[in-house]
């Protein structure tokens, strides 16, 4: 199935700065680059960090984190979700960009926000299950 691309608003646009304000304020190259910012029906916005470490199947990414949060505060259904990359300092375009979520940032979005969009590149969002045509089942 197709699902349509729609335009961001100035929800989203929120969204995305609010994201871009936790990676701007606590980027730290390989421990923090990529950010995420969650709303839920009551507009509500949760944001987590990125934890990189040594062992890299130890990292968490920031999506889980603004998801944990959001449940421990007592959010209500999530309806939009955005993650942005801080680049690497020899990157040469050194904007703070909108990236889609891994593999695994998309399963848990499909999980526990099934119905949720997400923010991608191109200035548009797409229902998180575009992203995720084929999800584990159990």
């Amino acid at each position: 199935m197709i699902h349509p691309a729609a335009p961001l608003d100035a929800a989203d646009l929120e969204l995305i700065e609010a994201a871009r304000a936790v990676i701007g304020e606590h980027h730290r190259p390989f421990w923090h680059t990529v950010a995420a910012a969650l709303r839920d029906a009551d507009g509500r916005i949760w944001t987590g960090l990125h934890l990189g470490t040594t062992v890299g199947r130890l990292s968490i990414c920031a999506e889980p984190i603004a998801l944990g949060r959001a449940i421990l505060d007592g959010g209500s259904h999530i309806i939009t979700a955005v993650a942005v990359r801080h680049p690497k300092p020899e990157e040469a375009d050194q904007e703070i960009a909108v990236v889609t979520p891994c593999g695994a940032c998309r399963e848990l979005l499909v999980d526990y926000a099934p119905d949720c969009v997400v923010i991608v590149p191109g200035d548009m969002k797409v229902p998180a299950a575009a992203l995720l045509p084929l999800p584990y089942r159990r």
